[in-house]
């Protein structure tokens, strides 16, 4: 199960973060700060996978942005890797070519799309037409209101 995933800048700057665990406001801090220490020193060539405390850290560079998931130690990482490219698959769909600016100005429906993609940790729905019709929806309704 994934634990959290954070979106952050290439200047460690924090786009989104969605935690699938209780952790206390100082906890997510402590972690927050760490990933973002961890992944940015990191060389560009080197792997994608990191071992921290005891959790699996996958992530992914997408342009400026990192998408970074936090695992359990049984979880698959090509899995957790194939759901972070599902992920911007998503939002390049809704958005077209997503960028960082995307995510800063509508973060609520970066949220959206994550929500109607994963709950819990786990993978909700893996069509991409599905949540594309879902995120249709809520935008013919948000114009009728």
């Amino acid at each position: 199960m994934m634990r959290f995933l954070l979106l952050f800048s290439r200047q460690g700057k924090l786009r989104l973060q969605k935690w699938f665990t209780a952790y206390t406001d100082r906890e997510k801090k402590k972690v927050i700060r760490d990933m973002v220490m961890l992944v940015l020193a990191r060389p560009p060539r080197s792997c994608n996978f990191v071992q921290w405390r005891d959790l699996k850290i996958v992530y992914k560079r997408y342009a400026s942005l990192y998408f970074c998931a936090g695992l359990e130690g049984s979880d698959n990482e090509l899995l957790s890797l194939e759901v972070l490219h599902r992920y911007v698959e998503l939002l390049d769909r809704y958005f077209g070519n997503v960028c960082e600016l995307d995510i800063i100005f509508n973060f609520e429906k970066a949220y959206f799309i994550l929500d109607e993609f994963l709950m819990g940790g786990e993978v909700l729905e893996t069509s991409k037409a599905a949540v594309g019709a879902s995120m249709e929806e809520a935008d013919t309704l948000q114009e009728v209101l």
